[in-house]
């Protein structure tokens, strides 16, 4: 994960690319997905996925999209595809403009919104529907200045949104999230803000069509955890660190069974309030470095969440080679936690999930890079909203191309990278990654929503799989 750097809100490190399938999560809302087949034929594994052209890598952003709106501005097509109509009258609001927007490879659609009262009724066939809404703070106001619920066809859909907060304090800083799985029944699509503090606020919205997905994919690497014990030592190994090493993490990760261990068919990490050396928490993190390298691809995992504040959960990747693109390590340096050498960011950081208790059903995905990261208030990153990630397993995927990464929740696309063709330090993903699970206590971004609930301990992550997977010749 990321190193000293992160001094601030929030470092989105701690995503673990997990390629491949298109499994449904244990939620009923889940079940659109059930057409997507895994078929197994002499220990091969193929999956049904993401449909896409060559140009676009796997998943194409701009198909099943049925409408795109830049709010308050002109037409626009998006460096994905997507192509923004102007603003009309279907969006009810009163007009604005920001001079400056960072943390967004489009930023012009970020420069115009709306604010008020907003309402939107929209002709649509009914179906189900996933909404992606973009925002961006216009004044450098405080955390909870501007707060705000929003509601489609009827339906809270998204709770108490501060565009600021959510960016990490950035005002700056452009903000995406998704929602999933709405439902459109009588023809018109209907969503409407409710101001809870200051005025609702809206850059963009993309509504897209949930459709079959059918890309085919080979299966290459996985851990069913269908055993006992300890995770297996040819596919994983543990990180045994101190607290505080990075991003000020307040617990000891260890080897312990106590706090790793594969039991029922699940992968199991615990995080417990006990002293053990500099720390009063101890947890696990293991990694695939040397045992399940990757480059391109996708993966799959799927997983249980932690509850409670404090909590600080992820499933990602980091480049297997930290040193590719490194200018001021020494040889074999210990860098995560370094503040002498750059491999981090330089050298990327994908992050296919990322969760903090105090902000219970968001689930966020990132890249990193040398160009774009947070010191910079240039984190590219998206979120969506879940729904109950704590009660049932859910599938957290990422789909890596030379040209794009794609994260996805249950299958549904939220956060969207393009290759921008301007050399590593923007795409520092042309070298293989491996995934890395951890469950973190505290820390930077662990302790924003507050101090570290500790009735909350032992609190665990369950992963029920990890697969990597490589799309099959066509």
């Amino acid at each position: 994960m990321n190193n000293t750097l992160l001094l601030t809100l929030v470092s989105i490190l701690m995503p673990v690319m997990l390629v491949g399938c298109i499994f449904t999560s244990d939620e009923d809302n889940n079940q659109a997905h059930d057409s997507n087949l895994l078929s197994v034929d002499n220990n091969v594994k193929s999956i049904v996925g993401s449909k896409a052209g060559k140009e676009s890598g796997y998943f194409q952003n701009s198909n099943d999209v049925v409408w795109a709106v830049n709010v308050g501005g002109k037409q626009y097509v998006g460096v994905d595809g997507i192509t923004y109509q102007a603003d009309s009258s279907s969006i009810i609001g009163d007009v604005g403009k920001i001079e400056d927007i960072k943390g967004s490879q489009d930023s012009f659609i970020y420069q115009s919104y709306k604010t008020g009262d907003l309402a939107i009724n929209k002709a649509i066939e009914n179906g189900r529907y996933d909404i992606i809404f973009k925002f961006a703070e216009p004044e450098n106001i405080a955390s909870g200045a501007r707060v705000f619920d929003i509601f489609a066809e009827q339906q809270l859909i998204i709770d108490d949104l501060d565009v600021k907060l959510a960016r990490d304090g950035k005002h700056k800083s452009a903000l995406v999230r998704a929602v999933y799985n709405v439902e459109v029944t009588d023809g018109q699509l209907d969503i409407s803000f409710q101001a809870i503090k200051g005025q609702p606020i809206l850059n963009a919205l993309i509504v897209r069509k949930k459709t079959m997905n059918t890309h085919q994919w080979k299966l290459v690497w996985n851990d069913e955890f269908d055993y006992q014990g300890k995770p297996d030592p040819s596919k994983w190994s543990y990180d045994i660190w101190p607290a505080r090493k990075v991003n000020s993490e307040d617990q000891t990760y260890t080897d312990s069974l106590k706090n790793v261990y594969v039991k029922d068919g699940n992968l199991v990490i615990t995080a417990d309030k006990e002293t053990y050396g500099n720390a009063e928490y101890t947890s696990g993190r293991i990694h695939s470095q040397g045992k399940g390298d990757f480059l391109y691809g996708r993966v799959d995992v799927r997983a249980k969440l932690p509850a409670g504040q404090g909590t600080w959960s992820a499933i990602w990747m980091l480049p297997s080679n930290p040193y590719k693109y490194a200018t001021t390590c020494q040889v074999n340096e210990n860098w995560q936690g370094s503040s002498t050498c750059d491999a981090w960011p330089n050298s990327g950081e994908i992050d296919i999930m990322e969760h903090v208790g105090y902000d219970m059903q968001t689930i966020h995905g990132t890249a990193h890079n040398k160009a774009y990261y947070w010191a910079n208030w240039e984190q590219r990153k998206g979120s969506i909203e879940g729904k109950n990630v704590e009660q049932a397993f859910h599938l957290y995927s990422v789909e890596w191309t030379p040209e794009n990464i794609t994260v996805f929740f249950d299958n549904t696309p939220y956060f969207f990278y393009t290759n921008e063709s301007s050399g590593w330090r923007g795409w520092p993903y042309d070298h293989p990654y491996h995934i890395i699970l951890n469950l973190a206590i505290g820390g930077m971004w662990g302790k924003a929503g507050g101090p570290i609930d500790d009735s909350i301990f032992p609190v665990s992550m369950e992963v029920d799989y990890v697969r990597i997977f490589k799309p099959l010749a066509k």
